[in-house]
């Protein structure tokens, strides 16, 4: 029987009773739930780092934005607070989309 210990979406216990499998689950206090979701973060972090083409690499990005999610609710922010934030933050420091790379300032004098 696999032991699992970690955060699992909401629908897997249905899912696995579904396929005729019982499972034990239990409701994550706020402060556990913190804790798990951040090693979850860093669970499919490490799935995306290693995702070989562009369709896991989506999948895999879509499962951190989830999590991402949960967690800006978990702080008391909701999903829109969290866009509004990252909005202002590209349109004051700009994105990542020109993909600039800093090796070095220098200080001319």
């Amino acid at each position: 029987m696999p032991v699992y210990n970690k955060l699992v979406r909401d629908l897997i216990p249905e899912i696995i009773r579904a396929n005729g499998a019982q499972c034990d689950v239990r409701r994550l206090e706020s402060n556990e739930f913190e804790l798990e979701a951040k090693e979850k973060l860093q669970e499919e972090l490490a799935e995306y780092l290693e995702a070989s083409n562009a369709e896991q690499s989506l999948e895999e990005l879509a499962d951190l934005l989830e999590l991402i999610y949960c967690l800006s609710e978990h702080h008391g922010y909701s999903k829109e607070e969290l866009e509004a934030l990252r909005e202002d933050k590209a349109r004051r420091r700009g994105s990542f989309h020109e993909r600039w790379y800093l090796e070095r300032v220098r200080d001319d004098e």
